[in-house]
């Protein structure tokens, strides 16, 4: 059995994170990513989106790691 590191955990809460925040955004039509962000700064808002991103091809990697 794979034992998932740290980074692996943390992905997968990104991914989460990011997947609720897909699902408000079809739903009610808000992005809560840039309503956190957005105003403020508008590069944490991108910083996000990069981190949620990198966070998927780690589980991508992760999912074949675990295969073998």
């Amino acid at each position: 059995m794979y034992k998932c590191s740290l980074f692996d955990k943390i992905s997968f809460i990104l991914v989460i994170i990011g997947a609720i925040c897909w699902g408000v955004y079809g739903v009610c039509g808000c992005n809560l990513v840039y309503f956190l962000f957005g105003n403020i700064a508008p590069i944490l808002e991108r910083a996000v989106y990069i981190l949620v991103g990198l966070s998927g091809l780690n589980l991508i990697f992760f999912i074949i790691k675990t295969k073998r």
